[in-house]
């Protein structure tokens, strides 16, 4: 893809994933939510410009950090969220304030990485974008799926077969 189209890309599930995400939905497990990071992982490693041929060792670094900071801003991102439960036991979550807070600090820090790059030469394509993103949404999704489980509701045991028998006691010997 061109980097006009990459762009417009990364702005348009940027802005989905994130309108999505300040209404309340429900946590159920569904796979859609590892779908989207799966498809950004795949478009993005199949352009060739993942890495810089002329700094290869520089680029890789920038995009193990970029890797890094978006799976941290993921998790931010999932801690700040709100999760409740319903009376009828679905888990639901929405982002709070903090949520925001969280976007701006990553949005921060990855065009501190684009301007570290530029400075040092590296060319950086989009592709780094897409998989940082990846890792946000793949992070949030992960730890949200765990924090619905932990947080969902209580599931009463039944009394197991024999519950209620008396044991004898041994016998005594005389």
């Amino acid at each position: 893809m061109s980097g006009l189209v990459d762009a417009l890309v990364i702005v348009l599930v940027a802005v989905l994933v994130i309108a999505r995400q300040f209404r309340a939905t429900p946590i159920d497990g569904e796979r859609r939510r590892w779908l989207l990071p799966a498809i950004l992982a795949v478009v993005a490693l199949r352009e060739p410009g993942v890495l810089d041929a002329h700094h290869h060792t520089t680029s890789a670094l920038l995009l193990g950090v970029e890797l890094l900071v978006g799976l941290a801003i993921g998790a931010g991102w999932a801690w700040t969220t709100r999760i409740w439960v319903q009376p009828d036991g679905t888990v639901w979550s929405k982002s709070s304030s903090a949520s925001v807070a969280v976007w701006g600090v990553g949005i921060g820090l990855r065009a501190g990485l684009f301007v570290l790059g530029a400075a040092m030469g590296v060319h950086q394509d989009s592709s780094a974008l897409l998989l940082g993103l990846a890792g946000t949404l793949l992070a949030r999704a992960g730890i949200l799926a765990r924090r619905g489980r932990l947080s969902g509701p209580a599931v009463k045991s039944g009394r197991a077969y024999g519950d209620s028998t008396v044991r004898p006691a041994g016998r005594e010997r005389v």
